[in-house]
């Protein structure tokens, strides 16, 4: 891989010398210390299915010390370090990863999160990325989110129900709502509304969407389904899970800031 340094950001980039030259989407994923997940998770995207869907593979490290960037440089085209003794945000990880992005429009997808159906999830962003049907006027992209169904029990599934409905109506109403283990945006419209507030470390999926609302339509897409691993609500519990995420919504719609100063990685 060619290395880059990029000083104005603090990061160090590694480039894959073939990768597709023009892809026509990007797919970001944020990391920081995930030696243990990570490589399960980018191999699910081949060099076959990159050069079939024409789109390229962006990891965003947050300055990781152990396996996670020597992992991604096998998998990635693009690797962006974060190369400062400072904490990044996750914000600034998907705002690095997307100021390397070539394709027109990003998806951040967390390393955590995991297409429900691969093949689906990547036809998705094809027609989202070439405006087909459904996706015609359509700016951003707001996920279905579930657990793993080996790890769901009967009150993950009902938080899971609710919540969705929840995503879905601030959307109806036009207020605008995404959950960041996977957001899809046209690039042009992440461009206008500045990308990812570099300083909140929480809420900032909310705060994404929420600008994006006021220039262009968002969808709630049920189709658009990826898992997740319900062990936050087992280690914190849903009452504590859910208080700090609205606190950090309300602070982060009224006061431009999350309460939280940073959003803990349960693994």
């Amino acid at each position: 891989m060619k290395i880059d340094v990029d000083s104005s950001s603090h990061s160090l980039v590694f480039r894959r010398k073939y990768k597709i030259s023009d892809p026509k989407f990007s797919i970001i994923v944020p990391v920081y210390q995930e030696e243990k997940i990570i490589e399960s998770h980018l191999k699910l995207f081949s060099e076959d299915l990159k050069e079939k869907y024409n789109f390229e593979l962006i990891v965003s490290d947050g300055g990781s010390t152990d396996n996670t960037v020597s992992i991604a440089q096998h998998y990635a085209d693009i690797v962006v370090i974060h190369n400062n003794s400072s904490r990044q945000t996750i914000s600034q990880g998907r705002n690095r990863g997307a100021d390397y992005a070539s394709g027109e429009v990003l998806c951040f997808l967390n390393v955590d999160s995991f297409p429900a159906d691969l093949i689906d999830f990547l036809n998705i962003l094809k027609d989202f990325t070439y405006q087909n049907g459904v996706y015609n006027s359509i700016g951003a992209l707001a996920s279905y989110v579930s657990g793993f169904p080996e790890e769901v029990i009967l009150k993950d599934k009902i938080f899971y129900t609710i919540h969705n409905n929840y995503v879905h109506l601030l959307n109806i109403i036009g207020l605008g709502m995404g959950r960041g283990e996977c957001q899809i945006v046209r690039k042009e419209i992440f461009n206008r509304v500045n990308g990812y507030n570099d300083n909140i470390a929480a809420g900032e999926d909310f705060d994404l969407f929420r600008r994006i609302s006021k220039i262009a339509k968002i969808k709630f897409d049920r189709n658009l389904h990826v898992y997740e691993s319900p062990r936050r609500f087992r280690k914190y519990g849903y009452i504590k899970t859910i208080f700090f995420w609205l606190m950090n919504s309300l602070t982060v719609w009224w006061f431009g800031k999350s309460v939280s100063k940073e959003w803990e990685a349960v693994r």
